[in-house]
């Protein structure tokens, strides 16, 4: 790789001084993901997902929980949703199943008004999300962000045919689209129709996505809310996703990858 051995020295200085592969790119006026191969093709070692937390923290570039009035650390919730993660894959399918009829007596048991209540609840934090982005959404931008990935937010006019196609979150460097997709693209919350409706959508951006020569990765998320550990995990894999997708641009039957939470 020629830029990378024209530029060792710099990009290695930078580097070990602890700046990030975008701050790098801005002093060779490039983009964030040629950094990440030039130091991959160096040798550099690559910080750890805490690593880079915390040079982002000491750059201002990320507040620790602490200044947000969080009581306990995050490594110290990390381990209790860790712990809560690990119980839950232990649960017997018994168990499980006893939960889950437990859930269904409970709203059973509500009045009607009490439903409703819920499903008030629920329909303003989907109009949220889409005003805001998801939980999940706003944590990868923000991580994506640190990590040095150019990330683009709800962006539009990918499509030239369609400008009211929005997408999560856009790798402008690697032309990579990723979407969240909560339960009720899998599942009837809503109702059966509506379910066939956010299929048939989904299935109409792909297509569209992957013929304008993007890469598409689609995150199945089937809870509503996700743990911290999970948060985590799916930032990893996505993380991997994109190194992969740096290091060389899949041929056009594997632009389409799915990661299931």
């Amino acid at each position: 790789m020629r830029f990378a051995r024209e530029n060792k020295e710099k990009i290695l200085r930078l580097h070990n001084e602890g700046c990030s592969s975008y701050e790098i790119a801005e002093q060779f006026n490039t983009y964030s993901t040629k950094i990440l191969r030039a130091l991959k093709f160096l040798g550099a070692e690559k910080r750890s997902y805490s690593e880079a937390q915390k040079l982002a923290m000491a750059k201002g570039r990320s507040k620790p929980p602490i200044e947000k009035g969080a009581k306990l650390s995050e490594q110290h919730k990390y381990k209790v949703s860790e712990g809560r993660a690990k119980a839950w894959s232990e649960t017997s399918d018994e168990e499980r199943a006893r939960l889950s009829e437990l859930g269904k007596q409970q709203w059973q048991s509500m009045s009607e008004e009490e439903k409703q209540n819920l499903r008030s609840l629920a329909a303003s934090a989907v109009r949220e999300a889409a005003q805001e982005g998801s939980k999940t959404e706003k944590f990868l931008k923000k991580h994506l962000t640190d990590a040095g990935w150019h990330v683009r937010f709800h962006e539009r006019d990918l499509i030239p045919s369609n400008n009211r196609l929005e997408v999560d979150l856009f790798i402008s460097d690697i032309k990579t689209a990723i979407e969240i997709d909560g339960p009720s693209h899998f599942l009837p919350i809503w109702g059966e129709e509506s379910l066939q409706k956010h299929q048939k959508s989904d299935a109409i951006k792909s297509g569209l996505l992957l013929n304008q020569g993007f890469v598409l990765v689609r995150v199945k998320q089937m809870t509503k809310s996700l743990s911290k550990k999970q948060l985590r995990d799916v930032y990893d894999a996505i993380v991997k996703e994109l190194d992969k997708i740096a290091d060389k641009f899949p041929s056009k039957e594997n632009r389409l990858i799915e990661i299931e939470v």
